[in-house]
């Protein structure tokens, strides 16, 4: 088998075998095919796409590429949810105490923030002490107790992932579905789960742009996952303005306890509901998703998931924060509205990458990240704004952010008319 000949069955649009994936996945692997090689492929897959059947073998060759976690040691059916990245989106820190204190057994590994998207260690790991290495012992051992684990990824995970992503990356290709497909079901597959939530955003925000793409995505993944014997379900939802409130490491993290404790922001705490009570009902802990959706909703008053919450930063090492008493920054800056009238867009992007600049994310993987500061909104889309009221508070360290102040005024666009509240699931896809 060569590898110029798959090159060309790929560019000239025809499908390629399960045997012809493994033979380049494997081969890239090993270090026996060359960077130039894969990078023509992965171009070539680019603009020829791949079926069902291929996307599928490409996400078991990756897959197989590393480890694959074993969680047959945790009693009950393990569940857990990825989101395609966002801005203020803290989901797993309100879901997963969520559904744990139904009963289902959250078994969750993540990922650090890049660029505008937060990551869920990051968020974590401001908290003093919280450790994410966990080993699988502990990992196991604290899901049996707990019905819930966060930790991090370990390099063994689906290889072929990091390599083949790290050379999309300079190539142009990242944004080919198939591809994102077979990189997000790859890990998802291999951290060992039986039922998984896929969150995929769209808008300026998010990664995916069109419903459309968004759509074919969350098909592809719902396709490669029962392919693979999982319940798989995709939310569609909006990313054109931040999730919450809050965007933020610590920040974030007092929103999703505040959140947890029933005082969060309306559409965090939907979201959660509502892909929480898939994740109970599919783990077999109802009989209809309207009762898991009751189940996931007297968790909120009877604060056993914020309890739960603070149960598992107490089982991975950290200090329960004291949220008076929880950030430090050296100035709050607020930005007020120049008119009035109502929020006809926010620009999640903008919002994202003015945190990151803030110090809030990382520009490069070897950035430090600043934990206390962020950007609190005051005012989102639909909103009544009065002239000189505060839109949002910027909490910084930094001497001097007069660009970010007029960045984030700047991406609230407010206009005279009447403007409804946007609904942030767009579709459900089963």
């Amino acid at each position: 088998m060569r590898m110029v000949d798959i090159i060309e069955k790929k560019r000239d649009g025809k499908a390629v075998t399960k045997e012809e994936i493994d033979f380049f996945v494997e081969g890239y692997v090993d270090g026996k095919i060359p960077d130039y090689q894969i990078s023509s492929l992965m171009m070539a897959i680019y603009f020829n796409s791949m079926d069902d059947d291929e996307a599928t073998h490409l996400t078991e060759a990756v897959l197989n590429s590393g480890d694959i976690i074993d969680l047959s040691a945790i009693e009950g059916i393990k569940v857990d949810k990825h989101s395609t990245g966002g801005v203020g989106d803290k989901t797993t820190l309100v879901l997963g105490p969520l559904v744990a204190s139904c009963g289902a057994k959250f078994a969750k590994l993540s990922g650090r923030g890049l660029g505008h998207t937060g990551g869920t260690l990051d968020k974590l790991e401001s908290i003093p002490g919280f450790n994410v290495s966990l080993s699988n012992e502990d990992f196991v051992k604290q899901v049996n107790d707990l019905n819930i684990a966060v930790a991090g990824q370990t390099a063994k995970l689906a290889p072929a992932d990091k390599l083949l992503y790290a050379l999309r990356d300079v190539t142009g290709t990242v944004p080919s579905i198939p591809l994102i497909a077979a990189s997000i079901m790859s890990k998802k597959l291999a951290s060992g789960a039986d039922v998984i939530v896929l969150d995929v955003k769209i808008g300026e925000g998010a990664f995916m742009k069109t419903l459309e793409d968004a759509r074919e995505l969350s098909r592809i993944m719902v396709k490669i996952g029962k392919n693979f014997g999982k319940k798989v379900t995709a939310f569609i939802t909006d990313m054109s303005q931040p999730l919450g409130y809050a965007v933020g490491n610590k920040l974030e993290v007092v929103e999703a306890i505040q959140t947890l404790q029933g005082n969060g922001p309306e559409d965090l705490q939907k979201l959660c509901t509502e892909i929480g009570s898939y994740l109970v009902h599919n783990a077999g802990l109802s009989e209809t998703l309207k009762q898991a959706r009751e189940m996931v909703e007297k968790k909120y008053g009877t604060l056993e998931a914020s309890d739960l919450f603070k149960e598992m930063v107490k089982a991975q090492k950290g200090e329960y924060p004291d949220l008076n008493d929880f950030i430090h920054n050296e100035t709050l800056i607020a930005v007020k509205s120049e008119k009035e009238g109502y929020v006809k867009s926010l620009n999640a992007l903008d919002i994202g990458l003015s945190a990151m600049r803030l110090g809030a994310g990382r520009e490069t993987k070897d950035d430090t990240i600043d934990t206390d500061v962020g950007i609190v909104l005051n005012k989102k889309v639909g909103d009544k704004v009065e002239k000189d009221e505060v839109l949002a508070y910027v909490y910084n360290n930094k001497d001097d952010i007069t660009d970010e102040v007029k960045t984030i005024l700047n991406a609230f666009d407010i206009t005279e008319e009447y403007v409804e509240k946007p609904s942030l699931i767009v579709e459900i896809v089963e």
